[in-house]
């Protein structure tokens, strides 16, 4: 099974919700991306239909925007 992929930016609503995401889907479930550790990571985001941070996109490819923290405008400065 393929992981699902948590993107977030760091912000207080973002630790939140990776933390619930890794407590509900299991962290051996899900990889985690702190895109603004990881900038390089910005496009794979935007290319999977990612708007804003905390977003879940799962193996089928869905995007769950979760509780609006930070646009990827914002995240990429």
């Amino acid at each position: 099974m393929e992981k699902s992929i948590f993107y977030h930016a760091g912000c207080p609503v973002c630790v939140s919700a990776e933390q619930d995401i890794v407590r509900l889907i299991g962290e051996s479930n899900v990889e985690v991306v702190h895109l603004g550790e990881d900038k390089n990571r910005i496009n794979d985001a935007e290319n999977s239909g990612v708007k804003s941070v905390p977003a879940l996109v799962t193996p089928n490819g869905n995007v769950l925007h979760i509780n609006f923290g930070a646009s990827l405008s914002d995240v990429k400065g």
